[in-house]
C-alpha cells in the first residue's frame, strides 16, 4: 500500500465502479464511485484490444505511477478510481497524460461527469 492507496482486485468493485461517473480522456476513462469508507482506491484496466501484454504491462505500469502521484492530493476521499485504457494511451506523452489526469480528477470532484453511454444491446441479432 502506497501512502494511503490500496489496489481494486475483486471483479465486483470494478462492476461497481462502471454504475460511477465517468469521464473520458483521449488516453483513458477514469471511473469513479464513492465506496463507503474504504479509503482511496484504484484499479487499472487495459483490454486485449489494446495490443500484445507488453504493450498492455507498459500502459498499467505508466497508470500506475500517474495515480500513485495524483490521487494522494487530487484523488476524491473515500472512492474508488479506475482507469481504462484507450487505444492511443501508451504513445501519449507522459506529461500529458498527467495533465489529462489531473483535469479528469478536478472534473469528477465537481461531480461532473460525461454523458452515460446508451446501453449495449445484450440479445443475440437471432433472437
Amino acid at each position: 500500500m502506497r501512502s494511503g492507496l490500496s489496489v481494486i482486485r475483486k471483479r465486483s468493485d470494478f462492476l461497481a465502479a462502471n454504475r460511477g461517473l465517468r469521464v473520458a480522456r483521449p488516453g483513458f476513462v477514469l471511473l469513479a464511485r464513492p465506496n463507503d469508507g474504504q479509503g482511496k482506491r484504484y484499479g487499472i484496466t487495459v483490454t486485449k484490444k489494446i495490443g500484445n501484454a507488453v504493450v498492455r504491462n507498459r500502459m498499467k505500469r505508466r497508470f500506475r505511477e500517474l495515480l500513485w502521484d495524483a490521487l494522494p492530493d487530487s484523488g476524491l476521499p473515500d472512492h474508488d478510481h479506475v482507469l481504462i485504457g484507450r487505444e492511443g494511451g501508451v504513445e501519449r506523452d507522459f506529461a500529458r497524460l498527467r495533465e489529462e489526469l489531473q483535469a479528469a480528477l478536478a472534473q469528477a470532484a465537481q461531480g461532473k461527469g460525461d454523458p452515460a453511454r446508451p446501453p449495449r444491446n445484450r440479445r443475440s441479432r437471432r433472437a
